[in-house]
Formats: structure tokens, sequence, C-alpha cells
């Protein structure tokens, strides 16, 4: 069984990319993935907060009709695929034009992060054993837990 090499680096700049997650989300944002696979995935990194998946919608008007509050900031968190950034386009342009107040930072600032390597949010699920504190070559014990 073969692991991926994880920079320290990264690791802790992911540990501040959530931290600042969760603060937007205590602060009252509305933080949007894509599936409940990304919402796994964002938990086990540890972000605490409440998640909006927009696969439970039932498309791009649904979606812009339940979240046309004022006010609130809405952060797009959705893939860097040709899918993610379809929906991303189309989102951002009918939720501007309603007067919401959409993020892309969190999205670019986690391609930057990790070097353009995660093209899914559901990927961070191999980060998750650096986060629970297993060190060292035996990332198989993260599984038992």
């Amino acid at each position: 069984m073969r692991y991926k090499v994880i920079d320290d680096n990264i690791v802790y700049r992911l540990r501040g990319f959530i931290s600042m997650l969760n603060e937007e989300s205590e602060n009252g944002s509305v933080i949007v993935v894509e599936g409940k696979r990304d919402a796994r995935a964002l938990a086990s990194v540890g972000f605490n907060g409440t998640l909006t998946v927009f696969s439970r919608f039932k498309g791009v008007a649904d979606f812009v009709d339940n979240h046309c509050t004022f006010g609130k900031k809405i952060i797009l968190l959705l893939d860097m695929d040709r899918t993610g950034k379809h929906l991303t386009s189309k989102l951002l342009k009918r939720l501007q034009f309603n007067g919401n107040n959409v993020s892309l930072f969190y999205k670019s600032a986690l391609a930057r992060i990790c070097n353009g390597k995660i093209r899914h949010v559901e990927d961070l699920v191999a980060y998750a054993p650096y986060f629970s504190g297993i060190t060292g070559n035996r990332k198989d014990l993260y599984f038992y837990m």
C-alpha cells in the first residue's frame, strides 16, 4: 500500500483555511458545496459549521430562489472541474444579479494552498489523517478511529 507524501506546510495552511471557513460559518455566511461527499470531506478535516449542499436543490433557479436574502455572504466552494466551473459561473451571475454578496475567495485559496492538486473538494479526505494527529507511516490507523 502506497501513501502520498504530503508537505507539512500544506497541512499547516489547510488548517488555517479550515479555521477561516469555520469563522465565516459562525458569522452567518452560507457555504455552498456540490454534494454530500464534499460535505463529508470538509467535516473530516475539521470543518464544524453548516454547509449548504447544492445537489439537494432542483437546479440553479431553485437554489437562487432559496438564497435571495440580502446581507448574508454566500461562499461558493464548488469543484474545480468542468461541471463545478460551469455551476460556479451560473450561480455567480444569478446571485449577483439578485444583489447577493458572493465570494470565490475560498475556492481560489484552496487551489493556491494545494498547488492545484485538489480539483474536487472531496479529495480533502486524503489530508484527514494529518488533521487527526496520526503521524509516521501508519496512516492505516486513521481508518480504525
